[in-house]
């Protein structure tokens, strides 16, 4: 059962693209309002699906939602538009950082500021994500496509700050960044959502790196989750560590559905 203090509560959702080739089945997971849950497992296991459900873009790519239910601060918001849930505060960074490229910085903001319009009370602070992202500061000016991937991902993260979200989908934040800039970006996640209280549900590859700023996770294969826990549970656990953090094991492939340990089961949140 949801809870007050949860933002955002998938409820056995199933997704199919083109009426035919069905990607989720059966996925429940939640996110509690101040956390960082972070999304994992193989490329094709249905992480970017899940997020595109939840911000209603799953149509651009001939996708449906065909069953289940998905609740952001307690409403259900099957039904509702991309533009209206970002108007409601929830923001989607997809992967690849889509930004507008023959814009400077500085309009890349401003383009952002559509989300406040009829939200009374809030204005954009521009000034907030020149604090995190200083660089941006410096290159504001600059055509957004000059500019580095990693300069690139700091626009990404600041158009969602601009945008004043209270919970944000982040789609592999850390592709193609070198490994310095990868710890660079997730500290600054880490200090958004410590200061800013903004909930986060992250999908990533390194599962290394977002179990390190995630308060909790769950790990998804072939379109269901097979098993979820505290960071520091998932970070511990030896067939974790084996599968997905490149820690011991015997350089066999294997999946979470061979373990009886994991067997799989469906979980409902309402």
């Amino acid at each position: 059962m949801a809870l007050a203090d949860t933002v955002l509560a998938l409820n056995n959702i199933e997704v199919f693209y083109n009426k035919s080739v069905q990607v989720l089945r059966g996925l429940s997971l939640q996110v509690k309002q101040g956390q960082i849950v972070a999304l994992l497992g193989s490329n094709g296991a249905g992480k970017s699906t899940t997020l595109k459900a939840i911000s209603a873009l799953l149509a651009l790519e001939n996708g449906e939602l065909n069953s289940g239910s998905i609740r952001f601060q307690e409403q259900d918001i099957k039904t509702l538009k991309p533009h209206e849930l970002v108007r409601q505060g929830l923001f989607h960074i997809m992967e690849g950082r889509r930004v507008f490229e023959d814009l400077t910085v500085e309009e890349n903001l401003v383009s952002a500021t559509y989300a406040l319009y009829g939200r009374p009370g809030l204005k954009p602070d521009f000034d907030l994500v020149y604090e995190y992202f200083p660089r941006l500061h410096e290159r504001r000016h600059h055509l957004a496509g000059y500019l580095s991937g990693g300069e690139q991902q700091m626009l990404a993260i600041g158009r969602a700050l601009i945008a004043r979200p209270k919970l944000i989908l982040l789609d592999e934040p850390s592709l193609g960044l070198a490994p310095l800039l990868v710890e660079n970006i997730f500290q600054i996640i880490a200090r958004i959502n410590a200061e800013q209280g903004v909930a986060m549900l992250l999908v990533e590859q390194n599962a290394s790196v977002a179990l390190a700023v995630a308060h909790y996770g769950y790990i998804m294969e072939m379109g269901k989750i097979v098993t979820d826990g505290s960071a520091e549970f998932l970070s511990s656990d030896p067939d974790v560590q084996e599968f997905y953090l490149g820690i011991g094991g015997s350089g066999e492939a294997k999946s979470f559905r061979h373990i009886k340990h994991y067997k799989r089961r469906k979980r409902w949140l309402s």
